[in-house]
Parts: C-alpha cells; sequence; structure tokens
C-alpha cells in the first residue's frame, strides 16, 4: 500500500468533503480516503499496482474541483 497526499481547492462545506470522498473511494485499489475540508487536503492509501497518483487526482477532477499530488 502506498500513501498520497492531494492538495484541493475548491471545496466550501461537507458536501465537497464527501464528494471528493466519495469519488477517491470509488477507484479500484484505494483502500481509504481522508478529506480535510479546512487544510483543503486529501490522504489516500491506494494499492499502487491497481491505481496511479494521476488518477487519484483525475477522480477528483472530475467532481469539479482541483487537485494535486503533494510530493
Amino acid at each position: 500500500m502506498a500513501t498520497a497526499t492531494l492538495k484541493i481547492t475548491g471545496m466550501h462545506c461537507a458536501h465537497c468533503v464527501q464528494a471528493v470522498k466519495g469519488a477517491l473511494e470509488k477507484l479500484d485499489g484505494v483502500r481509504s480516503a481522508e478529506v480535510d475540508l479546512s487544510a483543503g487536503r486529501a490522504q489516500v492509501e491506494y494499492d499502487e499496482t491497481r491505481v496511479t497518483p494521476g488518477q487519484l487526482v483525475g477522480a477528483v477532477m472530475d467532481e469539479g474541483y482541483t487537485a494535486e499530488e503533494i510530493p
């Protein structure tokens, strides 16, 4: 298992947090996703053989938010 931290902009409420969390957890290979509204970050635990950080970012962006991986 690997861990990625994503910087997410555009979240304003609990609904936004749930949308981002749901989009991430829907991806095959994501074990868990914790989204922090006040920090604008998501911590994602995933199987690197099944999903890439780019796919994590893409899932968040598909929900209408801006995201990037933080090294």
